[in-house]
This record gives structure tokens, C-alpha cells and sequence, in this order.
């Protein structure tokens, strides 16, 4: 129940903040203040939502109080009649605003992150669309003034990835990218076809946030460290040099590799990025596996088996099916036109909260 004394509550805990992060010995300690800060701001905006519903409530109630008080004169009266009319309209409004300021933050939402794209079934055809994927997203970095750097990449021969993998950098990157995770498929004539039937291919996006050292502890002897000679395109020797890293986490069998850069150091540093940000991932999930119901029914559910959308160029259209999105404008999203798909994913995924916190409440 959003009343005063909930309103001072909120500002009581908004000083009790404040008074913390003044303290000298959290100022020398980075993380601790990122916490503080975040909670800060997440309670001043739930406090200013409440504020506004609070008085909206008031003046529809003098408003009434008014308009029932015989005494009132005309012209108060019409005040009133605007007023209240005006507040209840607002109401519903700032009523929203408020549970979804209430959704607790995801802690990775400012996080950036580390993508993976790789063919699926298809053939060279899911190559090349795995390549116009990571044009895609790309295009969408640079228009975003994200900065994208590639990590370890595996060429196909008739052109696109069989794999890549890339960091994406930036301000609320993963809360941006993390509905991207899962199934793509693709629907259109192959270059190759020469009797113009529309094939179908597919190309997975796993989405990760990646993590600092300090969030995810790694153990040295945990760690089996290969190094080879990295490969180009066609086969062809990048260097001449065992540069190339792969590292293999023996407990839990996961092996990631990176080969772009020319230093092994670099190397090994990208791939324990990877390494990171992919137990961390497996980690979430095992922690929210006795929640499975509920995830499933989340839009970016991480499921990479789930076919999560449609790119169908014979007729210009995407679309979305976890939640019905189709757009005619296939053309300008592989131009990075990315947008009104994101935002039309994290409205609908906030109404899935928004409704799963109302019935927890009730």
C-alpha cells in the first residue's frame, strides 16, 4: 500500500544512504559505492513516483470534498471539476510508474557483455546468416555509440562464421541485448539456389554479461591451458605463432578459446573474459532453476533452443514470437534498426513482472 508513512520510509532509507556513502571507507572501495549508489537511486526514483501518486490522491479528495461542500461557490466548483478530472485521468499513470519502479533492478543490467554467434542448421547458408547477424548487431554498436570488439572468430569458407565471438561496451549494454539470446532463424533464396526456392537456416545468439574478477572467483589449478597456432580464413596461418589460447575449466568441462589477438597474454586475457562470464551464466541458472516455471514464461529466458524470432526476406518481415511482433521492415533491422524491437521486449517483459509482483502483493 503506497501511503506517507511508506513515502517516509523510503526517505528515511534515501538519508541512511547518504550518510553510508560519506563514510571514508567505502569512498576507497569502488564496488561497495557502485552497490550504494544503485540502491540510492532506485529509492530516490521509487520515492519520487510516490510522491507524485500521493499528491494526485490528494487533490482528487479535496476536489471532492469541494464539490460536495454546498458552500463552494461556482467558480471553485469548475476549478475543481478540471482538477479532479485532470488527477484521476493521471492517476492509472503514476499508479504504473510506481510498481514498475518497485521491479527490483537487475543487478547485470549495467553490465557489459560478452556475445557469441554461431551456425546452426543449415549449412554454409547459416554461416553466412550467423555473419549478417554480427553485421546487424554491429551496426547497431556503432549507432548506439556502443563499442564492439571481436574475441575469437571461425571463418567459414563460402562466407559469414560458423563462429564468433564478440564484447559489446557501453552504458546499459546487457539490459539492451539480453532478450537476443536463443534461436534465429532465417527464411530466403540462397544465392546458390538456382530455382529460387526460399531455404530455412538457423544461427544461435547466446548473450552473457560479463563479470570482473572479483565477482566470480577461478581457480589456477581449476584451469587446463592449450596454446596453438591461430587460423585465418581458408585455413590460412594468422601468424606464425603459438598465440592462439584455449582454456578448458576442469570442473565444470567448459572450454572457451580466443585466437584475434596476436599476443598470447592478450589471448588469455579475452579468453578468461569468456570463461567468466559464461560459468557466472551457468551459475544464474542453476540458481534459478527452482524458479523454472516463471522463467520459461519470461521473455530472454536465455534458452538457446528456443526459437525466439523469424527473418523472412522474400517478404521483408521479421518476426518476434515470444511476443507476436511482426515488422515489414526487415531491411532497415540488419541495418542495425534494433530499437523498437528492444523496446517492445522490455515492455512486455516489465508487464510480466509488473503482474507477477501485483499477485505476490495481493
Amino acid at each position: 500500500m503506497i501511503d506517507r508513512a511508506y513515502l517516509d520510509s523510503l526517505r528515511a532509507r534515501t538519508s541512511e544512504l547518504e550518510t553510508e556513502m560519506s563514510q571514508p571507507g567505502v569512498a576507497a572501495d569502488p564496488n561497495k559505492m557502485r552497490g550504494l549508489m544503485q540502491d540510492y537511486n532506485h529509492q530516490k526514483e521509487i520515492a519520487a513516483h510516490a510522491k507524485t501518486f500521493l499528491t494526485l490522491q490528494d487533490t482528487i479528495t479535496e476536489s471532492r470534498e469541494l464539490l460536495a461542500d454546498s458552500d463552494t461557490d461556482a467558480e471553485l466548483k469548475e476549478m475543481a471539476e478540471m482538477e479532479l478530472a485532470e488527477a484521476t485521468e493521471k492517476l492509472p499513470a503514476a499508479e504504473k510508474a510506481i510498481m514498475i519502479a518497485l521491479i527490483p533492478a537487475d543487478p547485470a543490467d549495467s553490465k557489459n557483455v560478452i556475445m557469441e554467434i554461431r551456425a546452426g542448421t543449415g549449412g554454409d547458408e547459416a554461416a553466412i546468416f550467423a555473419g549478417d547477424l554480427y553485421r546487424m548487431y554491429s551496426r547497431y554498436a556503432e549507432d548506439s555509440g556502443l563499442k564492439i570488439s571481436v574475441m575469437d572468430v571461425n571463418f567459414s569458407e563460402a562466407g559469414g562464421y560458423k563462429e564468433v565471438v564478440f564484447s559489446v561496451e557501453g552504458e546499459d549494454v546487457y539490459k539492451k541485448l539480453k532478450y537476443e539470446s536463443g534461436t534465429h532463424r532465417v527464411q530466403r533464396v540462397p544465392e546458390t539456389e538456382t530455382q529460387g526456392r526460399v531455404h530455412t537456416s538457423a544461427a544461435t545468439v547466446a548473450v552473457l554479461a560479463e563479470v570482473e574478477a572479483v565477482d566470480i572467483e577461478i581457480k589456477n589449478e581449476d584451469l587446463k591451458i592449450d596454446t596453438y597456432r591461430a587460423q585465418g580464413a581458408g585455413g590460412q596461418h594468422v601468424n606464425t605463432t603459438d598465440s592462439a589460447i584455449r582454456i578448458t575449466h576442469l570442473p565444470t568441462g567448459t572450454v572457451v578459446q580466443c585466437q584475434d589477438e596476436r599476443s598470447q597474454h592478450k589471448n588469455k586475457a579475452a579468453a578468461m573474459r569468456v570463461l567468466r562470464a559464461r560459468i557466472y551464466e551457468e551459475q544464474q541458472q542453476a540458481q534459478e532453476a527452482e524458479q523454472a516455471e516463471a522463467r520459461r514464461s519470461q521473455v530472454g529466458s536465455g534458452d538457446r533452443s528456443e526459437k525466439i524470432r523469424t527473418y523472412n526476406y522474400p517478404q521483408n518481415r521479421l518476426t518476434d514470437h515470444r511476443i507476436n511482433l511482426t515488422l515489414y521492415k526487415l531491411d532497415r533491422v540488419m541495418e542495425g534498426d534494433l530499437n523498437e524491437i528492444f523496446q517492445a521486449l522490455y515492455e512486455h517483459d516489465v508487464e510480466l513482472k509488473m503482474k507477477s509482483q501485483t499477485e505476490e502483493m495481493a
